[in-house]
């Protein structure tokens, strides 16, 4: 089977275009990504990469104007009879590896936590769901020594309303989510910067066409 998403971004007066094909082989999937700057000058590589993905066991992407190489792989085992997920990054032009973890305690709390091999720099995050309509997500970054925190509410089963807030760079964002975006729908996102004068709002809008073939 073959499916094809188109995804459509406007942020800050700029705006992107991206379309993947992807090409279903059992349980792997291979991925062809192409972006408006393949064909604004004629045909180039600009904006074109590959993905091979098994999901929950790995994704090898590759950047063809780059010629970089990102390697993922995902496991996960059980600490005290609770499901521990990791995910292992690898960026090979960047030289840089990142691994993710994730504990769920129960089907309301979940533990998680980022370490970037190349900084040393580690980040905590919890999750909880309240009645789950309500999500509470604080996090800590140790590398800046910051607090950020999200706070997500399900108005109905195709609706999300989100409000965040990064203490390191003083960001507060808000945003509508309308459907799984994967799936199809959009999302439109607005952001401030409380550190700057001005205070003026940035707008960004993401949506999505998925079509099977």
């Amino acid at each position: 089977m073959i499916s094809t998403t188109i995804r459509g971004r406007y942020e800050g007066g700029v705006r992107e275009a991206v379309t993947t094909v992807t090409v279903h082989g059992g349980a792997v999937k291979l991925n062809g990504n192409v972006t408006e700057a393949t064909f604004v000058n004629g045909s180039s590589l600009e904006g074109l990469s590959f993905s091979l993905e098994k999901p929950g066991s790995f994704l090898i992407d590759f950047d063809v104007p780059k010629q970089d190489v990102r390697f993922q792989f995902m496991n996960n085992m059980r600490v005290m009879e609770k499901p521990l997920n990791f995910t292992y990054t690898h960026w090979r032009g960047d030289n840089r590896t990142v691994v993710d973890g994730t504990l769920a305690i129960d089907s309301s709390n979940k533990l998680s936590a980022n370490y970037g091999f190349d900084s040393g720099n580690c980040k905590l995050g919890y999750s909880y769901v309240h009645k789950g309509l309500t999500t509470f997500e604080p996090s800590y970054d140790f590398a800046k020594n910051s607090w950020d925190v999200a706070l997500s509410q399900r108005v109905d089963e195709d609706n999300v309303v989100k409000a965040s807030y990064q203490s390191s760079s003083k960001v507060l964002g808000l945003e509508w989510c309308k459907n799984p975006i994967s799936s199809g729908g959009f999302k439109i996102s607005a952001s401030v910067n409380l550190a700057e004068e001005s205070k003026f709002p940035t707008l960004s809008v993401d949506s999505r066409l998925h079509v099977e073939l």
